[in-house]
């Protein structure tokens, strides 16, 4: 058989950019102290701007509720390990803007793949970010105008020039810091992968679902204990909101609470394994609209952070290590009647060539070639141990890692890292099927079919391997 050229142009110089650095650098005999830096830049468009996340808007957007940020932190452990950690209130990141970032930063800063971490909120709320998608966000293409194209244009551009001067800034702004670690819980995420009759999976309220509560706590002090930046994870959807309106969802509100509170500091929020979580209520609620319940989720996650920062905090020492490689992941082909079923009737003309092109090629049987998914890996000494999994990862990684890689340090599991390109369901999520495990990744083609059934198996075992590659 003969492969096919992967579905999406920017996935090449990913994996090529991953698979030059599989390890980070040697440990040092001695950590010498901290060096911390932070940066933030607002990512507000001066305009309405067309909003990503929900395919029933129809039009721009219509206002504020909260502005949008990019924030970085800087950490150097004094004997040549550091880590930029950048932070979006976004609906994800392309592969195309982490390849540019990390183009320019080892251009500008002397930075290594490794030593960048992007995570974004996933916010429904944010900009749509991804030019190249405009052939296959059926609404968009539809209904934007030309102004509503160029806006979009306009902000990824933007984007990139924020994302590598938020390294620079950082990096420059380090100093004498002290860290310490601690974990609370949050309990609005819930489970939305219902079982209904029939074997069928709706997206509703599954209280008897998987979920991870944790919520797990960064604190960078200066060197007289003031705080300067708090980086907090939870894992969950940023889907409170559904209106036109430009938010960070519970996770702006809560970064919001937190800089409000600590006056001066930095909040960083890390989104974890959410994939399958959303936070509820969402709406329904007597008295209480969707911005209502999107600033409660947000004082309730701020206010487990709280709880940590009371928690006897251990302190966290060096040295800082990091890796980044590709779990390569296959893919399952489309029955033929599925592809057929892409018609003019009903979708776009590029819609339709795609599964013309994907019928087509199977029937030379030719095959996808695999999908790079990046793993990222850090450890801060025996403290704490980071996966940050590109993707919608659901919850069933993090658990799993959280059993497999218990010990000493503490274990924090974060997605949407360095690449958003659809959902990473889990070996469960796609024997049960449904949106996270087909219906998304494939309903406009993004993807040529449902990932295989060892795509959780391979992201973990790349996991294990390159922590075996940062062990002393």
């Amino acid at each position: 058989m003969t492969r096919t050229r992967p579905p999406l142009p920017g996935r090449l110089l990913l994996l090529a950019c991953l698979l030059l650095p599989l390890a980070g650098h040697a440990a040092a005999p001695a950590p010498t102290p901290w060096r911390a830096g932070t940066a933030v830049r607002k990512l507000t468009p001066p305009g309405p701007v067309w909003l990503a996340g929900y395919a029933n808007r129809t039009a721009p957007s219509a206002g504020v509720d909260l502005d949008l940020h990019a924030k970085a932190l800087s950490l150097d452990d004094g004997a040549g390990g550091r880590l930029v950690l950048v932070t979006l209130d976004l609906i994800g990141i392309t592969g195309e803007l982490r390849a540019h970032v990390e183009r320019e930063g080892a251009a500008r800063f002397g930075l290594r793949p490794y030593e960048i971490l992007l995570n974004a909120s996933h916010t429904h709320s944010g900009p749509l970010i991804d030019p190249a998608r405009m052939v296959v966000e059926q609404i968009f293409r539809r209904s934007a105008r030309p102004e509503d194209v160029a806006a979009t244009e306009a902000f990824a551009a933007g984007l990139r020039t924020t994302v590598v001067e938020l390294l620079g800034a950082s990096l420059a702004a380090a100093a004498p810091a002290r860290l310490e670690f601690a974990t609370a819980r949050a309990g609005f995420a819930m489970n939305r992968r219902r079982p209904e009759a029939g074997g069928a999976i709706s997206n509703n309220p599954h209280p008897a679902g998987p979920v991870d509560h944790d919520v797990p706590v960064l604190r960078v002090a200066d060197a007289d204990g003031k705080t300067r930046a708090l980086v907090f994870g939870y894992a969950c959807h940023n889907t409170t909101l559904s209106g036109n309106l430009l938010s960070g969802d519970y996770a702006g509100h809560a970064q919001r609470d937190l800089e409000e509170a600590y006056p001066g500091a930095t909040a960083l929020f890390v989104t974890g394994a959410g994939g399958d979580q959303n936070p509820y209520p969402r709406r329904g609620v007597p008295g209480q609209n969707s911005e209502q319940l999107a600033r409660q989720h947000g004082r309730a996650l701020a206010n487990a952070v709280h709880t940590a920062l009371a928690a006897r905090p251990r302190a966290v020492t060096g040295p800082l290590r990091a890796a980044l490689a590709p779990a390569l992941l296959a893919y399952d082909p489309l029955p033929p009647a599925a592809l057929a079923a892409f018609t003019p009737a009903t979708h776009t003309p590029e819609v339709v060539a795609r599964a013309r092109a994907l019928a087509a090629a199977q029937a030379r049987g030719e095959i996808s070639p695999p999908l790079p998914c990046a793993v990222h890996v850090v450890r801060l000494g025996a403290d704490v141990t980071l996966v940050a999994i590109a993707g919608e990862v659901v919850v069933d990684y993090a658990l799993r890692l959280k059993r497999e890689l218990a010990g000493p340090a503490a274990v924090w599991i974060a997605g949407y890292s360095n690449e958003v390109f659809g959902y990473l369901p889990s070996r469960r999520v796609l024997a049960e099927g449904g949106y996270e495990a087909v219906g998304a990744n494939t309903r406009l083609l993004t993807h040529p079919g449902p990932f295989a059934a060892d795509a959780e198996d391979r992201v973990v075992a790349r996991v294990h391997e390159l922590l075996r590659t940062l062990s002393p």
